[in-house]
């Protein structure tokens, strides 16, 4: 909301500085956003005048002038190519070292076609305050010379703007916020009313409503009035708040809907057909607006009608076909009340951002409907003339009367603060509140109209979680106990809200509850565990190209977009493999890869039949960095193996409990990747290479690894106690053996049986090394397993070496059918 110093004035009779209004505003809850004073733009302007002028002896269309511009520059000459410019005129005159805004320079002397030129005589567009000219601004002959030209033209008038909130509603008018800075100390609010106009003729037009959203609205008809342009102070104050004037008509709407708050509208009377208006819902139609936008209106739009169709939509703008011009003679002036929920609907729905929808949808002084229309008679009557009509309304105004009760401790116990009853009081009085009674405890008072948000019966909902005796307890008096909270509120705004004491919130428990929740805590883990193995996070759309989907399984009709955003982003995917791998793609061809190399991850969702899933994907291809004594390499299926096995363990699944199946799904490389389980029946992931044809649709070349975590088959960890850790203080002791396997025989079940061959002294199994050929019999293999043992309590003898030793052997033997290697 804008307002000007002068504006301010109206209402409002001080002598307090802009500094001293800009503190008490911010002091009062009306925080100040900015100040701008149009004065400052024109420093180095002043009034002029054109003693002589003569044509230039080397230019037909320039002008050499002798100009008298006061103090310092009695005796200027100064080159001017205007065509008006001439001898005896009061013109504009910019001194050198003046900014000119409307032509970005800064004036400098000089000589123009070798005639010196000390200066520059403007147009009002030069000063970036008008239109386009045909020449330089030409003053009254009454206009001083030497004097400033911003405070001769009265623009030394500072603008202030400042930020409203949702309930503030009367503060987006000028006399709201002068009732404020006098009950907050600056300065003393003049008192403002407005004489009924006595109607000359019935109106001819008549108001219906049928639509519950307008409460009430009122009308008259002006007729034989003369629509022109404002006089300049109107036109002046509406520029002030950036409203461009129009015409006298619109600009007397636009004026009292900043000084009192109350918007109006106005109908052509010429372009209305039938005698009626009515408010009703809007049919399936089209409308278009003063602003020249085509509006597709629903039947929850309210709308004014003739029997043309719809002339305006209610509350928000005008219609073009009925708008005022210059040919306006007679007018029909609107004055209503609407619902704000209403309001607020329509015009987020359209994108309507108008004067009227901010007044309306944070509530208007209903008792100025009437004022309203005088006040907007009076004005239209003294700048347009005109005959005026009786008033025809429809609708009644609603009971607005309300009170509110103050107990003057809850200052102390909820406002923080020592304020004494009759200060309080009087605050509240300053506002316009009224006492209608008074104990010595407490004090009942009847809100003013233009406080729609105080008792307005609109209480917050309590919260589910609130014990069922207290919050019936509350429910009984929520309306009081808010309506007291409101009045508590504007007592400590004016009391000033910097000299209410900070207070901690009361603190519920000891621990602070989690700031998120355990699937937020596994996302974020797997992040820093990918991050840390050389994976770089990526966030994709949940949609893809139906053929990318289509190469990793069927694609379901039921995740196919009707209404994408993108004609390549119609499916929902079915694995964030898809968006990897295009990235990757896009990547790796820029060389953006580390030496070639590229590796990505992200935690995202997947779409499948039975719905949506959460899963961790990684991806890596291209070539490693080259390292001395270490070739280059493409990644293996070994690698996206660790990934995988690397984020399970750190989601507190024992590697131990993890086996591998090779039936990875079909966009895998068959042989070369698996699924990796827990259990017989619980598939954790998968892993291993794509398969080419996969990845060469993909963008892809060379060998790429992939893997995948189903975090929500992952179950979270129980909540348990745990005990210290057991340390033994020995060293553990590593013993290698080389088994003969058939090639048929599962590595995993190799490892399984060697851990299990002695519990409390195996701590760990490792495959080291797979060699196949030479002396060993074909179809067979020979596995290096490395098996780690840890003694507890005493080092192990070479005879418990050989025991355990025996154990493993036997063990694997009878599980696998694997020998030792001799």
């Amino acid at each position: 909301m804008k307002f000007s110093l002068s504006w301010l004035r109206e209402h409002l009779d001080f002598t307090a500085s802009v500094e001293d209004i800009c503190a008490r505003l911010n002091v009062i809850g009306l925080e100040v956003e900015g100040v701008e004073n149009p004065a400052d733009r024109l420093v180095g302007f002043r009034t002029a005048k054109i003693v002589e002028a003569h044509r230039h002896p080397d230019a037909d269309r320039l002008q050499v002038c002798r100009v008298a511009a006061g103090a310092g520059f009695e005796d200027v000459q100064v080159v001017c190519g205007a065509p008006n410019a001439r001898a005896g005129l009061h013109v504009i005159f910019a001194t050198p070292g003046t900014y000119v805004p409307g032509l970005d320079i800064t004036i400098k002397k000089g000589k123009i076609r070798g005639q010196d030129s000390n200066g520059m005589l403007c147009s009002l567009k030069e000063l970036g305050l008008g239109e386009e000219s045909n020449g330089i601004a030409e003053l009254s002959e009454a206009a001083p010379i030497g004097e400033s030209y911003a405070a001769y033209a009265e623009l030394d008038d500072p603008v202030i703007e400042i930020a409203i909130t949702p309930n503030r509603g009367d503060a987006l008018s000028i006399r709201g916020i002068a009732r404020d800075l006098a009950a907050g100390g600056i300065g003393r609010l003049k008192s403002w009313l407005t004489e009924a106009v006595e109607g000359d003729f019935p109106s001819p037009l008549a108001w219906k409503t049928e639509h519950p959203a307008c409460t009430y609205i009122v009308g008259r008809v002006i007729r034989g009035v003369k629509n022109g342009p404002s006089p300049d102070w109107l036109q002046r104050r509406l520029e002030a708040v950036g409203v461009k004037p129009i015409s006298a008509l619109v600009d007397v709407t636009n004026y009292l809907t900043y000084d009192l708050g109350r918007p109006l509208h106005v109908f052509d009377v010429a372009k209305l057909k039938g005698d009626t208006l009515t408010v009703t819902p809007a049919a399936r139609e089209t409308f278009t607006g003063l602003d020249g936008r085509e509006y597709v209106l629903g039947t929850e739009d309210m709308v004014i009608v003739d029997e043309a169709g719809v002339q305006s939509l209610a509350g928000l703008i005008g219609g073009e076909s009925s708008g005022v011009d210059e040919n306006t003679t007679d007018v029909f002036v609107e004055s209503a009340l609407f619902d704000p929920v209403r309001i607020a609907l329509t015009g987020r729905r359209l994108a309507i951002h108008t004067d009227a929808r901010q007044r309306f949808e944070r509530g208007i002084d209903p008792a100025q409907v009437l004022n309203g229309l005088e006040a907007a008679t009076i004005m239209i009557r003294d700048l347009c003339g005109g005959e005026v009509s009786e008033i025809t309304e429809a609708g009644a105004l609603p009971d607005w009367e309300r009170t509110a009760t103050l107990r003057f401790e809850r200052l102390k116990t909820l406002g923080g603060v020592d304020i004494a009853a009759d200060d309080a009081v009087r605050s509240l009085e300053h506002l316009g509140f009224e006492v209608t009674e008074r104990t010595e405890d407490a004090a009942t008072f009847l809100v003013p109209s233009w406080r729609n948000d105080i008792a307005s019966g609109q209480v917050l909902a309590q919260a589910p979680t609130l014990d069922e005796d207290v919050a019936g307890r509350a429910a009984s008096h929520v309306q009081a106990m808010e309506a007291e909270c409101d009045l508590l509120e504007e007592v400590l705004r004016l009391y000033g809200l910097d000299n209410v004491p900070a207070v901690a919130l009361p603190q519920t428990t000891v621990v602070p509850a989690p700031a998120v929740t355990p699937l937020q805590a596994r996302a974020a883990l797997l992040r820093r565990v990918c991050a840390a193995r050389g994976l770089t996070e990526t966030v994709g759309f949940s949609f893809v190209a139906q053929d990318d989907a289509a190469l990793f399984g069927d694609v379901s009709e039921a995740h196919h977009l009707l209404n994408p955003i993108a004609t390549d982003l119609d499916q929902l995917r079915p694995t964030p493999l898809i968006n990897l791998a295009r990235a990757l793609s896009r990547n790796l061809a820029r060389g953006l890869g580390l030496s070639g190399e590229g590796a990505l991850f992200e935690v995202g969702p997947s779409f499948d039949a039975t719905g949506q899933h959460l899963r961790l994907a990684g991806l890596r291809a291209g070539l490693t960095a080259r390292e001395p004594g270490v070739a280059a390499h493409e990644a293996t299926l070994w690698e996206a193996k660790a990934d995988l096995t690397a984020a399970l363990v750190a989601l507190g699944v024992p590697e131990a409990a993890l086996s591998v199946t090779a039936d990875a799904p079909g966009f895998y490389h068959p042989g070369r990747s698996g699924q990796v389980r827990q259990g017989p029946k619980m598939v954790l992931g998968t892993f291993g290479e794509l398969h080419p044809r996969v990845a060469r649709a993909l963008g892809l070349s060379g060998t790429v690894v992939a893997f995948e975590a189903y975090l929500d088959q992952v179950p979270l960890p129980k909540a348990k106690r745990k005990a210290a850790p057991v340390l033994s203080p020995l060293q553990p002791v590593r013993r290698d053996f080389a088994f003969v396997a058939g090639s048929d025989v599962e590595i995993q079940a190799v490892l399984k049986a060697a851990r299990m061959a002695d519990r409390n002294l195996v701590q760990d199994v490792r495959l080291f090394d797979v060699f196949e050929g030479g002396s060993l019999p074909e179809g067979h293999r020979s596995l290096g397993v490395e098996v780690v043992l840890q003694p507890q309590s005493e080092s192990l003898t070479d005879a418990q070496l050989e025991a355990v030793s025996k154990s493993v052997e036997a063990a694997v033997l009878k599980a696998t059918g694997a020998v030792l290697r001799r």
